[in-house]
């Protein structure tokens, strides 16, 4: 992942995988998953700009595990890795 760094507020998310069995332990197949509203940031922009034409830093890291909507961002595949490309509005908040 050395190779991308996203521009300006965007953040690259991997996500966290899902439950693979209920809590009464039926198997849940990949196509009835829903996919995880959670994940861990992996690379984040520089930041966006002000009015005064400051750069503001993002509020997130690397190595933030982070909430985010069900349908925020972009999925791409880099060097064979399914991530999410999203901006920093789209993440809810930091999981402590």
């Amino acid at each position: 992942m050395t190779n991308f760094r996203p521009l300006h507020d965007r953040v690259v998310v991997r996500r966290l995988t899902g439950e693979e069995k209920t809590a009464g332990g039926i198997i849940i197949p990949d196509t009835a998953k829903e996919k995880p509203m959670e994940g861990e940031v992996i690379s984040v922009g520089a930041g966006a700009r002000n009015e005064q034409g400051q750069i503001v830093a993002l509020d997130v890291k690397a190595g933030d595990k982070v909430l985010f909507g069900k349908w925020s961002g972009t999925e791409v595949k880099i060097n064979g890795e399914e991530l999410l490309i999203m901006k920093e509005s789209d993440i809810m908040g930091v999981i402590a």
